[in-house]
């Protein structure tokens, strides 16, 4: 993606608040973060292969693992 905006009126636009603009150039930062990881991983295997598969995590434990946190961020409702 380009770093210019996109090529409109600039009276078109509606200006954002300070910290909506903020929220969303943080938002934008992770996400450019997540795409940098996942890019050295998939480079990671282009270069040296795929893992063993004895070495690596399965995915059931994984998911659990992941809804185990989520469930201890967000208490259910009774």
């Amino acid at each position: 993606m380009s770093e210019r905006p996109a090529p409109e009126a600039a009276s078109s636009r509606q200006p954002l608040e300070p910290a909506a603009a903020d929220a969303i150039r943080d938002y934008a930062a992770r996400t450019r973060a997540n795409a940098d990881q996942l890019a050295a991983v998939l480079e990671d295997i282009a270069t040296n292969g795929l893992p063993d598969p004895e070495q690596c995590t399965p995915w059931e434990d994984l998911r659990e693992t992941h809804l185990a946190r989520l469930t201890s961020q967000r208490p259910a409702v009774a």
